[in-house]
């Protein structure tokens, strides 16, 4: 007789997630949504004061409250599943660069603050989320579960990475 092998934490997650996001309309807006929500909490998070660290010396502006959000979140995925985090790891650095990209845009050409722009793709994609959760006809995961806030992201990673035959 064949044992099927457990399935792993994060197979037993996406399954759970999958369940209230099966209309393809809903996963469209996911597919949009979800990256815009990181790259604007980021931006949020990037942007909140932070203290003065002299020891940082001409490299204290790297390290700021994103920098704990980050670490908190990629040791969660790597956890999860290590392939994942890394394919995080360089979402991130896009992120970073574009969160970067938009505090030159404030500096060289008169932009808004990091916090506005990031504030207003927070909101227009989280009213984006709750549309497609009542297309769907079922509520968002994380409200069950917040831990599912930060499945979202590796649940459409996982699909890149199935189309790709890469296992995770």
């Amino acid at each position: 007789m064949k044992k099927t092998p457990a399935l792993r934490p994060i197979d037993k997650l996406f399954t759970q997630y999958s369940l209230s996001h099966q209309n393809p309309v809903n996963k469209l807006i996911h597919w949009f949504c979800v990256p815009l929500i990181m790259f604007s909490l980021l931006g949020l998070v990037w942007s909140a004061p932070f203290p003065y660290l002299s020891f940082l010396g001409k490299y204290n502006g790297f390290v700021n409250w994103a920098t704990f959000l980050i670490a908190f979140a990629g040791y969660y995925y790597y956890r999860l599943s290590p392939v994942l985090c890394y394919a995080y790891i360089l979402l991130i650095f896009a992120f970073s660069a574009g969160i970067v990209g938009l505090e030159k845009l404030r500096d060289n050409h008169g932009w808004p603050q990091v916090w506005v722009v990031c504030l207003g793709i927070f909101i227009l994609s989280w009213i984006g989320q709750f549309i497609g959760h009542k297309i769907e006809g079922k509520k968002p995961s994380f409200l069950d579960d917040l831990k599912f806030l930060l499945v979202g992201p590796l649940w459409l990673l996982h699909f890149v990475f199935k189309k790709f035959g890469v296992r995770y």
